[in-house]
């Protein structure tokens, strides 16, 4: 066991986190999300709701300051203005756990899949509120 590292955060999570470098992205997807297909490195989370994985996945990873959007969302399809709630709660975590608070950027549903075919990992969760998929560009830590 660790002190202050998340108990979700699996060994091979922890692993993934730590390998990723500055630039890097790693996706958050709900249980609907097509993970396996998009060819990058697969964690399963299955039952754990992707809003408790993204709090413990910021309290150890910062976002990148060199870009404006370092955490993205998928579009509603035909409603890209929406905000689902599973969204907004994505927000809440990200306005209190991220080092630089940011609004979300939001991706059109095939972008969204296009990005997330060059990350570095996905995590599949066990999340069943539709749209609960983010993308976190990870940034550094040093002065």
């Amino acid at each position: 066991m660790l002190r202050d590292i998340p108990p979700i955060l699996s060994p091979d999570l922890l692993w993934t986190l730590r390998a990723m470098g500055h630039g890097d992205d790693i996706v958050l997807a709900d249980a609907n999300f097509p993970a396996e297909a998009m060819g990058a490195r697969c964690h399963r989370l299955d039952g754990i709701a992707a809003t408790d994985v993204l709090d413990a996945v910021l309290t150890v990873m910062p976002l990148d300051t060199f870009v404006p959007d370092p955490a993205c969302v998928m579009q509603v399809v035909d409603d890209p203005d929406a905000v689902p709630e599973v969204v907004a709660a994505f927000q809440d975590l990200v306005d209190r756990r991220a080092d630089r608070p940011v609004t979300l950027a939001s991706l059109e549903r095939f972008a969204f899949y296009e990005r997330a075919r060059g990350a570095f990992a996905i995590v599949q969760t066990g999340e069943t509120r539709l749209y609960g998929n983010i993308i976190l560009k990870k940034g550094v830590i040093g002065t």
